[in-house]
């Protein structure tokens, strides 16, 4: 065969517009290029097509507002009312989440077109045309028509949904609890299990409602209890009467973590919620005491909280320490709670998740246990073991009967106890061991001996 006849030479003008390398291009890769089934997609390896790089933002196009360190991972996507998806960040140097700034911009500019367009007016007079008959009975500015997306329409229906499954009587039965003056979170809880029970049996049926606890094998006593009670309450509302099933809860010692395991469970979190937890560790507050502190409780000169009580305690002036009060100055003045005043419940799932991987990470179960009230109970029992005074620790919980706080006497066994041990041979001496917290032991050789626990 000639070279002429050889089929692995293309040939080319001289002044040929061909980029180099597909004039270097071989037989073989053209031939493949050539055999190609005509149904098949052209662009998958072709990268002429691309005319735009990707919208999506790299980790290195992102800092942190608070430490400025690119750091940061992607957490999460939020998306606002109107469908726009905002991407969450977290930092690893901090621990800061928060927003892309540019989902941000482009949220709030949707936010301010769709002001604009309902603010508009229809034509004035001036445009109308007086010398041609219009028959309408109404109009109608479309321009300042609300802009709904699917993402509206959708939350619309499942709106309607969830109120049409709810009874009237279960809507009259949180009314009544409203008025008879009820907190918010026991409304919360007590329509909740009547709503169950209106969807798995017959409200009005109180022998319905006592096969189906019974039958509730996955409950436990301490929860049939307090079904029973809430459907004594609901019988209270519309006037009816049963004789309750006896059911009681099985007393049960409270988890007490060890403080390593606290504040490794701390450290994991992120920043508002690890602030958060360390002040349930420090002051023994409940988590809703704690989520209601406004910055006017905070008493930066001698570092204290002043806490506004929950479930009828007493309030409190509790003392933190000068890390505690730097992360609460820390955290961003949004409103008058040093918590922002949003949901707890979200701030609850952050934490369960945290915990989940904590628990996982460091192969220790026992973290999974852990919950806001835990860090009272465990509070309460170090406080114990460390003063001895049962009134102490009764008014540093507001409890208003003793016999809530006397089960933190029998919680923990620590064994022996280790003491700092003081000699005073003065008057002077005693009083500055006594102020220090030290205890009198006695007498030895016209010395006083003190001692403190370690």
């Amino acid at each position: 065969m000639s070279e002429a006849e050889t089929p692995n030479e293309v040939e080319t003008p001289a002044n040929s517009n061909i980029p180099k390398r597909e004039k270097s291009l071989g037989c073989s890769q053209k031939a493949k290029s050539t055999m190609v089934s005509p149904t098949a997609p052209q662009h998958k390896n072709d990268t002429t097509h691309i005319t735009e790089p990707s919208n999506v933002r790299s980790n290195s196009a992102i800092s942190c507002p608070k430490c400025g360190s690119k750091k940061v991972w992607r957490d999460a996507k939020r998306y606002t009312k109107l469908g726009d998806e905002i991407q969450r960040w977290f930092c690893r140097n901090c621990g800061r989440r928060f927003s892309d700034p540019e989902d941000v911009a482009k949220a709030r500019n949707t936010l301010e077109h769709i002001e604009r367009i309902e603010s508009k007016t229809l034509k004035s007079a001036d445009d109308i045309v007086a010398n041609c008959q219009i028959c309408v009975t109404e109009t109608k500015n479309l321009a300042a028509e609300p802009q709904r997306n699917r993402f509206l329409r959708r939350n619309e229906t499942l709106q309607l949904q969830a109120n049409a499954n709810i009874p009237e009587k279960v809507v009259n039965y949180m009314l009544w609890l409203k008025k008879q003056g009820y907190a918010e979170s026991t409304i919360f809880n007590r329509v909740k299990i009547i709503k169950y029970l209106a969807k798995n049996a017959n409200i009005d049926d109180a022998e319905a409602i006592k096969e189906l606890i019974a039958k509730k094998d996955s409950w436990s006593p301490g929860r049939k209890e307090i079904i029973v009670e809430c459907y004594s309450n609901y019988l209270i509302c519309v006037g009816g009467t049963w004789n309750p099933p006896r059911y009681r809860a099985i007393e049960k010692l409270p988890f007490i973590p060890t403080e390593s395991e606290i504040d490794y469970l701390i450290a994991a979190c992120g920043n508002k919620t690890g602030t958060f937890l360390q002040l349930l560790k420090e002051t023994g507050a409940r988590c809703g005491e704690a989520w209601q502190l406004e910055w006017t409780d905070i008493d930066t000169e001698h570092n204290t909280v002043r806490i506004t009580p929950e479930k009828h305690s007493n309030p409190r002036i509790l003392k933190i320490s000068q890390r505690l009060k730097e992360r609460l100055l820390d955290l961003p003045k949004t409103s008058k709670y040093a918590f922002g005043g949003t949901n707890l419940k979200t701030t609850m799932r952050l934490f369960e998740r945290s915990r989940k991987i904590a628990a996982t990470r460091s192969k220790n179960p026992r973290l999974e246990k852990i919950t806001f009230h835990t860090l009272r109970h465990w509070k309460a029992t170090m406080e114990y073991h460390k003063t001895k005074d049962i009134l102490h620790v009764m008014r540093l919980l507001g409890h208003k009967n003793i016999k809530n706080t006397m089960r933190y006497t029998q919680l923990v066994d620590f064994g022996e106890q280790d003491y700092t041990v003081k000699v005073a041979w003065t008057l002077e001496e005693s009083v500055k061991l006594l102020e220090a917290g030290f205890q009198y032991v006695c007498d030895y050789e016209n010395a006083k001996l003190f001692r403190k626990p370690k």
